[in-house]
């Protein structure tokens, strides 16, 4: 089967069908996938059959991607900075409340994944705005594609951030320059630029999504060996800890150093509690927490063109490479949560890496782990800025056919945009704690939920049968999840202590 370019488009996901912008039934003139009670439904197999003769779908061509690699991806568009912020998370909920919660989101981003993938498999559409489209119309696919637009720039801006706010202090760090040099090589803002000038952007304008496996692999390894350091530097660091301060005078310890309202006296913390860990914790910091793992967790529009490019896909192959990226994940944030808020206790800081410069700025293993943790966060930007583009084109260009100009000004306006962002605001740590409550439910709850319900005949499943009561129930906890989270959050702002919010 040879269809021709008139009849099949590219998608800026990589594949040789447009599944973000042709979805409108005109595109296949002999045949009605929507309403086709046959042809819309998903079989075994989303391949044609021998003869060749069916209509071009957006299921007829083999995707490439294997098994390992689509694992791979998909962990990757999991895994975030939020890896950073979950010890100061757990010290802010108890380590028994966290692992609670964790286990919670996890388990319904599996259940959300398996209401899209069977919504996906009714309708032959493998791209999350276009669900939206199918179920609602033009309203649903621009609700879709404004909260994937939110949560994924909000994502990239945390990737950013963290090479504006890291990628100075290892340079320094390598060349042993003083902190107060002002050297153009350790001005954050120029390096954000060339970082993704150089890195971002190449990887960006690729046209298969598959490819960016192996950088995908290369960015997980880097994130083990984070969790690696923060598991050794356990059994390194004794509690209470040294602080480290270091001047002309080359002078070792800090004299009575107060530090996020914790006390040090010769560069020891002396307060007993702070050593103990706590298993529930409640105070004013604990209402960021489920946005937090919320937004860390979020992989749901990434979920479908993977689907595209998983090779012999099946719903149930699909299922079990997210079930086994959501575990991975779960596992690595877990650890990486309990070991870091077992080595600081109370005196964790929303950034974990930071916690390690207190006790040694010039830590070789901490160093390397800085370098890991930005190869890890450059390389991910480009698979979440994927399907960034993909909903932009669904908004504003929805008829087209794939164009290289167009795929490459996407792409430069998204970055210089997120480039602006990280630059110019002076703190955009409290961006995550309202994106975590808004776009980060709408994704992972509301949405899924709610295209179910709409997109599955009632025919199949009424609305009094157990999956739609499920998927409902689903919807309603996604809503509450929201307007609790930002009432909380509001709260905190307005009482004053929402700066310390962000931990993602």
């Amino acid at each position: 089967m040879e269809p021709s370019q008139s009849e099949m488009n590219i998608l800026s996901n990589g594949k040789s069908h447009d599944l973000g912008e042709d979805v409108p039934v005109k595109t296949f003139p002999d045949d009605d996938q929507f309403d086709d009670p046959e042809g819309g439904l998903e079989h075994e197999e989303f391949l044609p059959t021998a003869d060749g003769k069916k209509p071009i779908r957006f299921t007829d061509f083999e995707g490439k991607t294997s098994f390992g690699m689509s694992v791979f991806n998909l962990g990757n568009a999991i895994m975030g900075s939020g890896i950073l912020g979950l010890a100061y998370a757990m010290a802010n909920t108890g380590i028994l409340l966290f692992w609670f919660l964790l286990t919670a989101v996890a388990a319904l981003s599996s259940y959300s994944i398996h209401l899209l993938l069977k919504s996906s498999g009714i309708v032959g559409i493998r791209a999350y705005e276009q669900l939206g489209y199918r179920a609602f119309g033009t309203p649903g696919k621009m609700a879709a594609g404004i909260a994937i637009t939110l949560q994924n720039i909000g994502a990239m801006s945390s990737y950013l951030y963290i090479v504006k706010s890291e990628l100075p202090l290892v340079i320094q760090a390598f060349l042993k320059v003083e902190p107060s040099s002002d050297l153009w090589y350790l001005n954050g803002n120029y390096l954000v630029i060339m970082v993704s000038l150089s890195i971002i952007l190449p990887l960006a304008l690729m046209k298969q999504l598959g490819y960016l496996g192996y950088t995908s692999g290369f960015s997980l390894s880097c994130m083990v060996f984070f969790l690696s350091a923060v598991i050794y530097k356990k059994f390194q660091i004794p509690c209470p800890f040294e602080e480290y301060s270091s001047n002309s005078t080359a002078a070792l310890h800090s004299l009575n150093v107060t530090s996020h309202g914790h006390e040090y006296n010769n560069g020891l913390v002396h307060e007993e509690d702070d050593c103990s860990p706590r298993m529930i914790t409640i105070n004013s910091q604990t209402a960021y927490t489920i946005p937090i793992l919320a937004f860390a967790f979020v992989c749901h529009p990434e979920v479908l063109p993977i689907y595209t490019e998983l090779r012999n896909p099946t719903k149930k192959k699909m299922q079990k490479v997210s079930n086994l990226s959501i575990f991975v994940m779960y596992t690595m944030y877990f650890l990486a949560a309990l070991f870091g808020y077992l080595t600081f206790k109370g005196n964790v800081e929303p950034e974990l890496l930071h916690t390690y410069s207190r006790i040694d700025p010039y830590d070789t293993l901490i160093l390397c782990v800085r370098v890991a943790v930005l190869t890890a966060v450059t390389l991910t930007v480009p698979i979440v800025l994927f399907p960034v583009r993909r909903a932009i084109q669904q908004m504003l260009f929805p008829t087209k056919s794939f164009n290289w100009l167009r795929h490459t000004a996407i792409a430069l306006i998204l970055l210089t945009f997120i480039n602006m962002l990280v630059i110019f605001a002076p703190n955009i740590l409290g961006i995550f704690g309202i994106i975590g409550a808004t776009s980060a439910p709408c994704l992972i709850f509301i949405f899924p939920a709610v295209f179910y319900i709409r997109i599955v005949p009632k025919e199949d499943e009424p609305m009094n049968s157990v999956p739609k009561i499920l998927a409902a129930c689903f919807a309603a906890l996604g809503v509450s999840f929201m307007v609790m989270s930002l009432s909380f959050i509001f709260i905190d702002w307005t009482t004053g202590g929402g700066r310390a919010a962000g931990g993602h």
